[in-house]
């Protein structure tokens, strides 16, 4: 990539290193078809820790690739990091904006007013409207990145961002799973990050994993791609092994002191029922979903040493509910054995939030929602990495908000970080990344996105979350979401006195502070108050196209 534009920000908030371990040049390669260069665990360290390493400033080095804004160029001496998020004391609130314009995540504040301000908007904040609290933010750790943070989706075996076709049970006829083995990716890669990603994080990983085909001599197609679903009938010898496939991953994984937090039926159930589907896939309707969780998965968790995973159903696009809940979560069998819905973020647009996860909220409110998987550059006109894309980061900050205020608890992107082909991919289904990794100059980009999704820690979350065998993705958007909304903090109610092009959505940390969170996707600036009872009044103004975070203590 050529013509770029480089400038260092002229503020410098001083020197700060905390170092959590060496970075050495390290290259991990899996049958020579993928190598994992030190830009990874350059990724890993500034990602998962509250890390700066800084020659002369704190700041964004900015760089300009003509897609309509900057990214923040990383490398083994400098990345701008927000640090550790310290609130001004009680009369005060801080603030935090990311735009268009350049801003990433800069630092603002003043004094909360006893008195209104006089804004012809204003947001308040209703303390006693309580709704879901957080679980947490994060990625997946794919084949092609192999790290994120917070939440982290970690693939079973093989999907589209793997370099190769693969299973841990490949043997034809193996229903007993004795050639159950894990796979170098998993053995040189993922283990290894894994592992160095919980040294670094100062609170335990929540490991949450997604198989995305059984093996072929287990489906109806012979293969892991296409059209296909499980062979007979669940209860059947195939559902059954196809369970005890998940037990056992649980239980290698355990052998290296990484455990689950949750896992998934199967990633994306209604492509295993598209004619010519070009990557792995199992197909499942509801109805077979409902019955194999009842009868196989269930029961072979609940005699396990793992009774304590939970089991997310669906992992597929929000558009199949509420039909999908309906008939896998009325039935008790089945429903015993299940703590949340999944979904993804593909084709949202075509349902709206309240006909499908607000309905479902509604009849099932003791079942959670937790969004698994989101990626930009997936749609064929939009296709692949954008350095620099701020629609892009919009579009992820109104799809977070848009769930959280639909009861959502939790956020997870796609890759944590790819090449700038955004892949690796074996299928070249190439998409973008909240960072994307330069290997030939030792160095990332930190996208827009990472400003405004949960994996990049400044609004959502902070449990670390990893989601598997693919790439790696964070981004600003991500970082405002799981910097501010720690894990339990509680989403409240907020009215505005009149119509607004803001999208916003607030939260009560376990601390007793507050946190809104501010989207303007209009070319105006907007000025605005907002009112807590609690406190009083602030006053604030969102630029055109940019998001700000409004964070304050009530004690």
């Amino acid at each position: 990539m050529t013509g770029q534009k480089s400038h260092l920000t002229p503020k410098h908030r001083g020197l700060r290193k905390r170092w959590y371990g060496r970075l050495d040049k390290v290259k991990v390669t899996v049958e020579g078809k993928m190598a994992l260069s030190s830009s990874v665990l350059l990724v890993l360290v500034f990602l998962t820790a509250e890390v700066t390493l800084s020659t002369g400033s704190n700041e964004c080095v900015a760089r300009n690739f003509g897609h309509g804004s900057v990214v923040c160029e990383c490398n083994s001496t400098h990345c701008d990091s927000v640090g550790s998020v310290t609130l001004h004391p009680l009369g005060q609130f801080s603030s935090y904006l990311s735009s268009r314009a350049g801003s990433r995540l800069e630092a603002g504040g003043g004094a909360v007013q006893g008195n209104s301000t006089g804004a012809g908007l204003r947001l308040t904040i209703v303390p006693y409207q309580k709704y879901q609290k957080i679980r947490g933010f994060g990625g997946a750790m794919t084949d092609a990145a192999a790290i994120n943070i917070l939440v982290v989706r970690v693939p079973m075996a093989s999907c589209d961002f793997s370099t190769r076709l693969y299973t841990y049970a490949d043997t034809p006829g193996d229903y007993n799973l004795d050639n159950f083995t894990l796979a170098p990716e998993d053995i040189k890669m993922k283990i290894p990050l894994l592992q160095r990603a919980q040294a670094l994080s100062p609170v335990p990983l929540s490991l949450l994993a997604s198989a995305w085909s059984a093996p072929a001599w287990m489906k109806t197609n012979g293969a892991l791609i296409g059209k296909g679903s499980l062979k007979g009938q669940p209860g059947g010898k195939e559902h059954k092994s196809w369970a005890q496939y998940y037990i056992r991953f649980l239980e290698e994984y355990a052998k290296y002191n990484l455990t689950f937090w949750a896992l998934t039926t199967g990633n994306e159930p209604s492509a295993g029922h598209i004619t010519n589907y070009s990557f792995q896939a199992l197909g499942f309707t509801p109805e077979e979903q409902r019955d194999w969780v009842a009868l196989d998965l269930g029961p072979a968790l609940h005699t396990s040493s793992h009774t304590h995973t939970h089991v997310l159903i669906l992992d597929d696009n929000r558009l199949l509910l509420p039909h999908w809940a309906k008939v896998v979560l009325s039935d008790i069998h089945a429903g015993k054995y299940i703590h949340g819905v999944a979904v993804h973020w593909y084709l949202d647009s075509l349902v709206p939030a309240e006909i499908s996860l607000g309905v479902t909220h509604h009849l099932f409110p003791e079942y959670y929602l937790f969004g698994t998987e989101a990626c930009s550059g997936f749609s064929p006109l939009d296709r692949g990495v954008k350095l620099g894309g701020w629609d892009r980061a919009e579009h992820y900050a109104r799809d977070i908000i848009e769930d959280l205020n639909h009861y959502v608890v939790g956020w997870t992107d796609w890759n944590l970080a790819l090449d700038q082909t955004g892949g690796p991919n074996w299928v070249k289904n190439f998409v973008d990344s909240p960072v994307i990794v330069d290997a030939k100059r030792d160095v990332f980009y930190k996208q827009p996105t990472s400003t405004a999704s949960p994996t990049s820690g400044t609004a959502f979350s902070s449990r670390p979350i990893f989601r598997g065998d693919g790439p790696m993705k964070s981004n600003q958007i991500t970082l405002l979401h799981s910097k501010f909304l720690l894990e339990g903090s509680q989403r409240v109610g907020v009215l505005a006195n009149q119509h607004t092009d803001l999208e916003y959505t607030a939260f009560i940390r376990p601390d007793g502070s507050v946190v809104l969170i501010v989207l303007n996707r209009s070319s105006t600036v907007i000025q605005f108050e907002v009112w807590d009872p609690a406190v009083g009044y602030i006053s604030s103004t969102v630029p055109d196209h940019s998001l700000i975070t409004l964070a304050w203590n009530t004690q």
